[in-house]
C-alpha cells in the first residue's frame, strides 16, 4: 500500500484541475443554500469538505456530479462543463451518499452486479470479481447487505463506487456510523486510491478525519470561509487560545462565553480551550481562574477543532428551523 505522502506527490501543485467551479449558487424558497461558491481541486488530492449541518456541502456535492442544476454558476467537473455534460460527469464520478442506498435484500455481489448493469460495463463479472478483490469482500460476497454491520456496508458502497474506474469520488460523510478501526481501514484505502490519481472530495465532521486530508475546505451556510491545508487554516485564523484545566463552574463557563474577545469555549475531556483573536482579551478573560485553587491555566496551540468552532461562531446561520440542510 502506497503512504499518504506518496498521494500528495500525485497531486502535484502541477496537476490539472479535476474540480473548477466559480460562482455556484443554489437556492431553496428564496433562500441561498449555496451562495457563490468557488472550488478548485487538483487531480489526485483528497479534499476534506467541513462545515455544520445546513451549510450547503450534500448540494455542493449534488452539483457536481450533476444530479442537482446549478441556479448560477459555472465550471467544469473532469474538464466536463456540469450544465451541459453532466451525463458525461456522471459516467466517471463515483458518489457515495449519507445514507446506504443499495438492496438490503440482496446480497454484496448481486448488488455489485446491479451497479455494473446500471453502468453498461463490457465485463461485468470481471468488474465484480475485481471490486470485490480491492475491497477485501470476497469472502462475504454471498451475504445479505442487510446483515452487514456499518463498516462491512461502507465497504460495500465504496466497492459500488469504484466498480466503473471513476477518476473522482465524491464522499459524503461515508464514515458516520462506523467504528473506529472501520474508519481507519477506510481511510487508509482513500490515501491508496488518492495515490493512483483518483481525486477526492470527502465531507465529513470528524477531525482526525480532516486532519487526514491534503487540503480542506470550510463551509458555513452557503458560504466558503476557509481553505488550504490544515497549517494554513490554523495560521491564518491567527487564534489565541488558552486551556483552562480542573473543575469550572456553569456560571464561569457562561461567564467566558460573554467575555469581550472570546470567540469560542469549548470542552476538550476535562479542560477547556478559550479562543480569541485578540490575546490581550482572551489573557484577560481567563484572569479570575488562573487564581483559583485547583485550576490549571496556560496558552496553548489551536487546533482546526479550535478554528472551525471559533468560525462558525461567526457565521449567520441562514437556516435556523433547518430545513434543506445540505
Amino acid at each position: 500500500m502506497k503512504s499518504e505522502a506518496d498521494g500528495a506527490a500525485a497531486g502535484g501543485a502541477d496537476a490539472p484541475l479535476a474540480i473548477d467551479v466559480r460562482g455556484l449558487t443554489k437556492h431553496y424558497d428564496g433562500r441561498a443554500v449555496v451562495d457563490h461558491v468557488d472550488l478548485q481541486v487538483r487531480t489526485g488530492r483528497i479534499c476534506g469538505f467541513l462545515g455544520p449541518n445546513g451549510s450547503g456541502k450534500t448540494t455542493t456535492i449534488r452539483m457536481l456530479c450533476g444530479l442537482l442544476t446549478p441556479d448560477a454558476g459555472e465550471g467544469t467537473c473532469l474538464g466536463l462543463d456540469i450544465r451541459t455534460q453532466a451525463l458525461q460527469i456522471k459516467r466517471q464520478v463515483g458518489y457515495m451518499t449519507q445514507r446506504f442506498g443499495l438492496y438490503e435484500d440482496l446480497s454484496i455481489r448481486q448488488n455489485l452486479d446491479f451497479i455494473g448493469r446500471l453502468f453498461q460495463l463490457p465485463d461485468r463479472r470481471a468488474a465484480v470479481d475485481r471490486a470485490l478483490d480491492q475491497l477485501g469482500l470476497v469472502g462475504r460476497q454471498n451475504q445479505l447487505a442487510g446483515n452487514l454491520s456499518g463498516g462491512w456496508k461502507q465497504r460495500l458502497a465504496l466497492a459500488a463506487c469504484l466498480i466503473h474506474d471513476p477518476r473522482l469520488l465524491l464522499l459524503d460523510e461515508p464514515t458516520a456510523g462506523v467504528d473506529p478501526k472501520a474508519r481507519r481501514d477506510f481511510w487508509d484505502q482513500i490515501h491508496e486510491l488518492a495515490a493512483q490519481g483518483i481525486t477526492v472530495l470527502v465531507s465529513t465532521h470528524y477531525m482526525d478525519e480532516a486532519e487526514r486530508c491534503h487540503e480542506l475546505v470550510y463551509i458555513a451556510y452557503g458560504h466558503i470561509l476557509a481553505r488550504g491545508t490544515e497549517g494554513d487554516i490554523i495560521d491564518h485564523a491567527a487564534l489565541t487560545v488558552i486551556e483552562v484545566a480542573g473543575p469550572v463552574s456553569r456560571e464561569q463557563i457562561a461567564a467566558l462565553k460573554a467575555a469581550p474577545g472570546v470567540q469560542s469555549v469549548a470542552a476538550f475531556g476535562a479542560s477547556l480551550h478559550v479562543a480569541g483573536p485578540d490575546a490581550r482579551m482572551v489573557g484577560q478573560a481567563v484572569a479570575p481562574l488562573a487564581q483559583q485553587p485547583g485550576l490549571h491555566v496556560r496558552p496553548t496551540q489551536a487546533n482546526l477543532e479550535d478554528v472551525f468552532i471559533s468560525l462558525i461562531g461567526q457565521a449567520n446561520d441562514n437556516f435556523r428551523d433547518g430545513e434543506h440542510a445540505g
